[in-house]
């Protein structure tokens, strides 16, 4: 199966998981899985939450920023990899002065 984001509505999520400023993505969604492709605007992050029946792993495509994981930050930069595996707790900052584009998935474990 191929998911091609261009044919995919792009939606803007305000203050998503509590966090600030702007989230701007396309989501494939199916009972197994959210696959997501999405860039955090300069100065937004995403909230602290916890992956409580699901895990999530987070490549960068450009920009920078770091995570809250667990109670630590993680700078990021395009090329890294964050993983957030079930039972933990994160939050997604974007530090710089462009977007943050990222690519996600979502599993879920229940």
């Amino acid at each position: 199966m191929i998911i091609d984001y261009k044919t995919i509505e792009e939606q803007t999520e305000l203050k998503f998981k509590g966090g600030n400023g702007e989230l701007v993505t396309r989501n494939f969604v199916d009972d197994k899985n959210k696959i997501m492709m999405s860039y955090l605007k300069p100065g937004a992050n995403i909230g602290y939450h916890q992956h409580e029946l699901n895990s999530e792993i987070i490549y960068i495509l450009s920009g920078e920023g770091h995570f809250e994981y667990d109670g630590t930050i993680e700078k990021v930069k395009a090329g890294d990899v964050h993983y957030c595996p079930m039972g933990h707790s994160h939050a997604f900052y974007n530090d710089g002065d462009s977007n943050l584009s990222y690519f996600a998935i979502v599993g879920e474990h229940h």
